[in-house]
């Protein structure tokens, strides 16, 4: 697999993806509607369908990341994630489509200038200044669905763009805030209120979660000798055949070293697409496998195999007192280094 292949790799898997997030999201609002009580008007079922079908999406396409990490059957669900933040951006401009042709339709003032404005009001949109907190959520969700396309991932760097991308945590809170000062004001709304504190904590329990596992795998890992430029990494029998062992150096970026054959190799554990952990994935048709997307690397070289064009940084490796030793100086990505025999 390759951004550089082709403009848009479609396949049966991304094919069955998106067809399952549509008819999940559709039916959602679907039942939404005919579970609604019958005195609600049309309008405002309608935009708290759109609302609550994208808090629910976004929590979900938040909580798949960490799910991951703690379960490897989860990736599925992360191989199309953007595919899934996209919709989540569309569910968001329904909502807001929804709220605008319902309370400024009529107004002679224009709509997104009397939005605005809204807060200080009185009646539906009353107390509390919640609708900037929507108004930017909603801007960094567009954004986002904007510069997914691999386009931007390499037009950027895998870094720049990872960075970007990190700001759908800061639209997440945007959106609990959203529903906290705004919806909630209007009453009691238990069902609500119960779901916005408990999707919440359970993202932040799965990301804590997340977090120790790997704290505590890091932990497991031998700590960098005081010589210099080498450095004990780990005993050769934790690397299970095909697969690999994460090491952090003191300084510079996560390597993994793998095992393929009997025989040891180090690379940079940052994927060249977006930077996803290479260390968790395995050794596949002799090619390091990335668990995300697929990326596939040779072991000796760092370098996806022809026609793709990715390269990866390489490591040294020894063995010594009964150690595998690194040396934590990266080699130039696609470098050949011999495998090292156990």
């Amino acid at each position: 697999m390759s951004a550089k292949w082709v403009p848009v790799g479609w396949n049966r898997t991304k094919w069955r993806y998106d067809a399952a997030l549509l008819v999940g999201a559709l039916g959602y609002v679907l039942l939404y509607r005919l579970a609604a009580p019958v005195a609600l008007d049309a309008p405002r079922l309608n935009m708290q369908a759109y609302g609550s079908a994208t808090f629910l999406m976004l929590t979900w396409v938040l909580a798949i990341g960490p799910a991951a990490r703690l379960d490897p059957r989860f990736l599925p669900l992360l191989y199309n994630r953007r595919h899934f933040g996209v919709l989540t951006c569309c569910m968001a401009l329904a909502h807001a489509q929804a709220v605008l042709g319902w309370y400024f339709s009529y107004s002679p003032t224009p709509a997104l200038v009397a939005v605005l404005g809204a807060d200080a009001g009185s009646g539906q949109l009353h107390g509390l200044p919640f609708i900037p907190f929507g108004i930017a959520a909603l801007l960094i969700l567009a954004v986002l669905a904007a510069t997914s396309h691999d386009f931007w991932l390499a037009f950027l760097g895998p870094p720049l763009w990872k960075a970007l991308h990190m700001g759908i945590y800061g639209a997440y809170a945007l959106a609990v805030a959203h529903v906290a000062f705004g919806r909630l004001q209007d009453g009691p709304g238990l069902v609500l209120a119960s779901t916005v504190a408990g999707s919440a904590a359970m993202l932040v329990a799965l990301h804590l979660l997340a977090a120790r596992r790997e704290a505590l795998a890091d932990a497991a890992i031998a700590p960098a000798a005081a010589e210099t430029p080498w450095m004990r990494a780990v005993r050769p029998e934790r690397i299970a055949e095909g697969r690999a062992v994460v090491v952090h150096p003191a300084q510079g970026e996560p390597v993994a070293i793998f095992r393929h054959e009997g025989r040891l190799s180090a690379v940079s554990n940052l994927c060249a697409h977006q930077n996803g952990p290479l260390g968790e994935g395995q050794v596949v048709d002799g090619c390091i496998t990335c668990p995300w997307h697929g990326f596939q690397y040779r072991l000796a070289d760092g370098c996806a195999p022809p026609p793709f064009t990715e390269r990866l940084a390489t490591y040294r490796l020894r063995l010594a007192e009964g150690w595998v030793e690194l040396d934590p100086r990266p080699n130039p990505p696609g470098t050949f280094v011999e495998p090292l025999p156990t």
